[in-house]
């Protein structure tokens, strides 16, 4: 079947069987690797994405089911010259990560957040990130990126 949508601001037309999940189709179809898929149950969050605007887990969605749908990757979120946006480099700066696993999904669903809720509080970033799942880092400081990136992007 044929797919039609935009991935990362680029047009996208592809041929899949009906049964791609999307994560499946971003990772194995468009290259696009930096979307981790960790427990295949929508649990982890290590897939999510930015769909239309809000963030999405790609593992239990068809990749049909997007079509005509704007669909930013972790890998869509830098400009185009390398330079991270204000999260990823928070993330960096603050040592939000150790193994990384599951950073590109935390990163999406830190700027989600942001993007519809600019002033939240300690409290809502960390109930938002609930559904994101850290073996390594006990949260604290993927918190603490967070609102140094809601200062960089608020100013």
């Amino acid at each position: 079947m044929q797919i039609q949508l935009k991935v990362n601001g680029r047009a996208v037309t592809a041929d899949v069987p009906p049964n791609t999940l999307l994560v499946q189709f971003l990772r194995e179809h468009l290259r696009l690797t930096g979307t981790h898929l960790g427990c295949d149950t929508a649990q982890c969050g290590a897939c999510t994405v930015i769909a239309d605007g809000r963030a999405i887990k790609a593992c239990n969605l068809l990749a049909l089911q997007m079509q005509g749908a704007d669909i930013t990757t972790i890998e869509g979120l830098a400009a185009a010259d390398g330079t991270l946006h204000p999260m990823q480099a928070a993330f960096k700066e603050c040592h939000g990560l150790q193994c990384g696993f599951c950073t590109p999904g935390m990163v999406m669903s830190a700027v989600d957040l942001l993007a519809h809720n600019p002033k939240a509080s300690e409290a809502e970033i960390r109930e938002q990130l609930e559904g994101n799942i850290c073996r390594c880092t006990g949260y604290q400081n993927i918190v603490h990126a967070v609102q140094a990136a809601q200062k960089t992007m608020a100013a």
